[in-house]
């Protein structure tokens, strides 16, 4: 069928809200290229928001997932458990950095995993309530729009959300918010709203992801691990988009030393196939009682198999290497462009998690979405899928597979630089 028919089709029969405004459609894909249904080529700057960092369809992960599907689709691992969920397990428990013994728990999803890491600290500490950040986002389930740092678009429509959940300032020096005046937010909000003897966590992502691509600093890190450790509160980091190699490293707490008690991963764990998990400490994993977590699809085997593929692909091609000279070439060219366009500023990247601003003037930092956003329609006019974040939405971030081809990698950042030109940067 054509982009077209297929556009017509979703218009009558998928849901408003969940229904993509492009009116492309997917067809086949390969590394970092796709084909929408009338053939047209696009090169891929998203990677399925941050999931394809091996890229689409990497033949070690197809071949695992057909292998897979050869032996066994389902049983639900609660009542017959399987090869792949305990091999999984120990190697995510391998290497996760979190303190002391990790165990793990399968999920479906980046947010199942946060709901999840929830329950375990509200089981692990006899406490109820959560402290999150602006900027934050973890998910579209009620518990996670909750935790969420922007209501717009995700909570707007849905009416009451769940309590016992409270927000800190996250450090975004660029746009006004120092290390200082956050860690002084959260303090307020641990005297004024969530006293520790009631905080069962503070969770955080390590780089914010929709929240604009904002590291947190080191020394923000370990005060939180601080405060934590004096509290007897769970650590809880949010590694959904950062983690599995996007910044240089496996995770992105890694840059800093710092061990959570709790981490939550996704996406790129399984190059597209729906997984997620939940690694932390084994007596934090264990506090609560038998049946008590899990789901009727958590840890799917074929979803296992491309997981187990990833980490022997991450060890042949040297994938954290690869990110890591990926964010180079990306500075690289993103320091030219801030010195070349009058509107783009704070080039920012770990490893390859890259991204850069559109601003009204250097001196006043103010936010430019209607120029981002023109920036992306130009782009996908051109052939190239990018997408636009922030809490301003005026951040273009770039989530290309860190196994692109470096001539189509060139390709797709001519096509940026074009459009920077013709939207007026």
């Amino acid at each position: 069928m054509s982009n077209k028919e297929l556009q017509a089709l979703k218009e009558r029969y998928v849901a408003a809200g969940a229904a993509s405004p492009n009116e492309q459609f997917a067809d086949h894909a390969t590394n970092s290229e796709l084909w929408d249904a009338d053939g047209k080529r696009m090169i891929d700057f998203a990677g399925g928001i941050g999931v394809l960092n091996i890229g689409h369809r990497h033949p070690k992960v197809v071949n695992a997932i057909k292998a897979q599907l050869d032996k066994l689709m389902h049983t639900c691992q609660t009542v017959m458990s399987y090869e792949g969920y305990v091999r999984l397990a120990e190697k995510l428990s391998e290497v996760a950095p979190v303190k002391g013994h990790a165990k793990v728990m399968l999920a479906n999803s980046g947010a199942e995993a946060l709901e999840n890491a929830v329950k375990i600290a509200r089981s692990a500490t006899g406490r109820n309530n959560v402290i999150c950040f602006d900027g934050a986002f973890h998910g579209r389930t009620f518990m996670t729009m909750a935790m969420n740092g922007k209501a717009a678009p995700y909570q707007t429509d849905f009416g009451t959300m769940p309590g016992s959940v409270f927000r800190a300032p996250y450090p975004v020096p660029y746009h006004g918010i120092t290390e200082e005046e956050a860690l002084r937010g959260l303090r307020m909000t641990m005297k004024a709203d969530s006293p520790a003897n009631d905080t069962a966590a503070i969770v955080l992502e390590t780089v914010l992801g929709e929240g604009g691509f904002y590291p947190a600093p080191t020394s923000f890190l370990k005060e939180i691990r601080k405060i934590c450790d004096e509290n007897g509160i769970l650590m809880i980091v949010d590694e959904v988009q950062c983690g599995f190699g996007r910044t240089g490293k496996m995770f992105a707490i890694e840059h800093s030393g710092i061990e959570p008690d709790l981490m939550t991963v996704a996406k790129s764990m399984a190059d597209g196939m729906p997984i997620s998990a939940i690694v932390g400490t084994d007596k934090h994993m264990d506090s609560s009682g038998p049946n008590s977590l899990g789901g009727t699809y958590t840890g799917n085997p074929a979803a296992c198999a491309a997981a187990l593929a990833v980490f022997d692909v991450f060890k042949e091609e040297d994938i954290l290497g690869k990110s890591q000279r990926l964010g180079e070439a990306l500075n690289q060219r993103f320091t030219q462009w801030q010195e070349q366009f009058t509107h783009v500023d704070n080039v920012r990247c770990l490893g390859s998690m890259a991204a850069f601003e559109m601003v009204e003037s250097k001196d006043s930092r103010k936010p430019m979405p209607e120029l981002a956003a023109a920036i992306t329609k130009k782009a996908k006019e051109k052939g190239l899928i990018l997408l636009s974040c922030g809490m301003y939405g005026n951040t273009l971030r770039f989530l290309m597979p860190v196994t692109i081809e470096d001539n189509i990698l060139e390709e797709g950042l001519a096509i940026v630089e074009e459009s920077l030109k013709e939207a007026g940067a």
